[in-house]
C-alpha cells in the first residue's frame, strides 16, 4: 500500500469499527505517541488492540471525518473531526509514518 492508501484503509476500518481490519494496516511494532509531550499511547498492535476494542465497543456512533490530508513521501498528515465519543466533536491531527506499506509510527495532536 502507498502511504495514502494505508492512512485511508485505517480510517475506513476505524469508521466501520472493524478491529481486525484496523490493526492489519499497522506494523506489528507500531509506536503510537501523543504530542506535544511525545507521550506513549500504545506500543505494537497488541498495545493498540485493547484501546481500540474498548473504544469501538463503547462508542457505536463513532465516526472520524477527514477534513484535510497532506501526503509527503512516507508521511501522511490528517486533520480529523471525531464524533460519537462525547457531546462535542474532537478535532485532532494525526501524523502517520508508513514503511513497507504499513503504518509504523503515529503521532496524535489534539
Amino acid at each position: 500500500m502507498t502511504p495514502e492508501q494505508a492512512a485511508q484503509a485505517q480510517l475506513d476500518a476505524y469508521n466501520g469499527r472493524d478491529i481486525e481490519a484496523f490493526l492489519r494496516v499497522y506494523d506489528p511494532a507500531v509506536d503510537v505517541r501523543a504530542l506535544p509531550d511525545n507521550r506513549e499511547v500504545a506500543l505494537g498492535r497488541d498495545g493498540m488492540r485493547p484501546i481500540y476494542t474498548d473504544l469501538f465497543a463503547r462508542a457505536p456512533e463513532l465516526h472520524c471525518e477527514l477534513l484535510s490530508r497532506v501526503v509527503k513521501e512516507r508521511f501522511v498528515v490528517d486533520h480529523e473531526r471525531v464524533t460519537g465519543i462525547g457531546d462535542d466533536p474532537v478535532f485532532a491531527v494525526a501524523i502517520y509514518e508508513v514503511i513497507d506499506g504499513l503504518i509504523r509510527r503515529v503521532w496524535f495532536l489534539k
